[in-house]
């Protein structure tokens, strides 16, 4: 029994179980939380084309909603994650949450192609079937917020299976609901559509239920650093240490693992002042942050070019396969997805983030430029596989290297920033396709969007490889931060020498 005792310690260890265990319910419950949103909008990333397509929609008109609704989740992501953090990120979920329902049942009431517009652009609808909303960059960095540097890729690469996961259920869900109901007297393809938006509503009611689930662990605490000149300031600030340390206390191991992140209030929050959150991003964040948002404006117009409801679209324009062929279909490739993001942490572990998002991505986006080409179906599902199979497993990493690069007051901001400027640039891509697909040039969206999502791969290995990591974070009892490589192949070794380090250092006599 020893060995195979062993082989679970090790599983449980190594596929960042430990780290997802110990980081505490909160955690927990935004994780669930995301994959039934994603179980959502995996439902809209299958029948959303194909709704609009029933009702008489040309494809340029398919394509101008997809932009502006991607523009009004510009504009949501904005206005919710720059004041996040003053507000509370509660109740910006709870209001995110809310909205879905609405928007939900604004689809599943009505066919005007006006009124579902604008419930798409001032609400919450995912026209791709990706997480471009307002939730992720806030739940992102109250993960980060709640982890420490040795468990934060493991709970994100969780955070991104299980979301993986709800997806695949969704489209499952629907090509299975559509393909039943319409076979049933009296219901037509479009009621069975309408039906499909009900369940959109349904997973935005069990997110507002999670979100009241959270406690104040969850909201931001922005940071100051502390001089001691023998002031007031310096009382102040002790008091203030001695008050997180006794919550620290109360709180178990829980507490343990979300110490090393925290940071002591800043008297600008105390005091209400109200700053503009891009303000108080630093030179040095911003330096490293402009060269990334480049690359990943890049990616998000390929990805807003070839989004999974127009892939799906393709597919059906081109094999006229059954609703239900195509819900298998999409959902076994988002199953796939969940599968290998499993993988994400540790390869981060062992090859280091950047390496991770590169090796993982690079065959993903050969996938895009040679799916319109095979005239067979089979070919075709397989590169559809290998795409969506590989394509999150950058996702927890990327977020993992941004909380590594940026102070830890700066990530709502910033991850705020990164998922608006994404959104803003795959608003783009909708247009171009609708246009394409509407002179029968459709194939070409998928070359140019592999062509521009090799070129972010490329881009960000070379300059990134060697980017230094964690220089703001401060491990239990240390005085000042550290820095490993981004390519790093022993981050977790590494980490937890420096912090045994540091409680020698602080308990050998003076």
């Amino acid at each position: 029994m020893a060995p195979v005792l062993n082989q679970i310690q090790w599983i449980y260890r190594e596929f960042g179980l430990k780290s997802l265990f110990h980081t505490g319910k909160n955690s927990w419950l935004i994780i669930l939380s995301r994959c039934t949103r994603m179980l959502a909008y995996g439902t809209s990333s299958l029948t959303l084309v194909l709704f609009f397509s029933a009702l008489d929609f040309s494809d340029t008109r398919i394509g101008l909603f997809m932009t502006l609704t991607l523009l009004g989740d510009v504009l949501l992501s904005v206005l919710l994650t720059l004041v996040a953090d003053r507000v509370g990120r509660r109740r910006i979920l709870f209001g995110g949450s809310l909205l879905m329902v609405l928007s939900g049942a604004t689809f599943a009431l009505s066919e005007n192609f006006w009124l579902l517009l604008f419930a798409a652009v001032v609400g919450v609808i995912s026209t791709t079937g990706g997480d471009l909303g307002p939730f992720r960059a806030i739940e992102e960095s109250t993960l980060s917020h709640l982890t420490t540097p040795e468990t934060r890729s493991d709970v994100l690469a969780w955070y991104v299976t299980t979301a993986s996961f709800g997806s695949a259920i969704g489209t499952e869900v629907a090509g299975r609901v559509v393909d039943y109901l319409q076979k049933r007297d009296g219901w037509t393809i479009l009621d069975a559509y309408h039906m499909v938006f009900w369940i959109y509503s349904i997973m935005g009611i069990l997110n507002m239920v999670l979100t009241l689930l959270l406690d104040k662990r969850c909201e931001a605490v922005e940071t100051k650093e502390v001089v001691d000149t023998g002031s007031s300031h310096g009382e102040e600030s002790g008091v203030l240490l001695d008050e997180m340390h006794e919550h620290d206390e109360d709180s178990g191991d829980e507490g343990q693992h979300q110490r090393s992140s925290r940071s002591i209030p800043s008297p600008d929050l105390q005091l209400g002042k109200k700053k503009s959150r891009f303000s108080q991003i630093s030179q040095e964040t911003r330096s490293v942050m402009y060269k990334l948002w480049f690359l990943l404006i890049v990616d998000s117009l390929a990805d807003g070019m070839v989004g999974y409801s127009l892939t799906v679209y393709f597919m059906d324009l081109k094999f006229s396969l059954a609703k239900s062929t195509l819900g298998d279909i999409t959902s076994i490739s988002y199953l796939l997805s969940s599968l290998s993001t499993i993988f994400a942490a540790p390869l981060a572990r062992h090859l280091g983030l950047v390496n991770t998002m590169v090796y993982t991505h690079v065959p993903s986006s050969a996938a895009v430029l040679l799916f319109p080409f095979p005239s067979s179906v089979w070919i075709t599902v397989a590169l559809f596989f290998l795409r969506t199979g590989l394509n999150n497993m950058d996702q927890a990493p990327r977020s993992a290297f941004i909380a590594a690069v940026v102070k830890p007051e700066e990530r709502t901001a910033v991850m705020g920033i990164t998922s608006m400027l994404r959104t803003l640039a795959a608003t783009c891509g909708p247009t171009v396709t609708g246009l394409l697909a509407g002179n029968d040039k459709f194939w070409i969206a998928f070359v140019a969007a592999g062509v521009l999502r090799l070129a972010y791969d490329f881009g960000l290995f070379a300059m990134f490889v060697n980017m230094k990591l964690y220089k703001h974070e401060n491990p239990e009892g240390t005085k000042g931060g550290f820095a490993l490589t981004s390519t790093s192949s022993r981050d977790e070794e590494e980490l937890g020498e420096l912090r045994r380090d540091s409680e020698n250092s602080e308990r050998a006599p003076k």
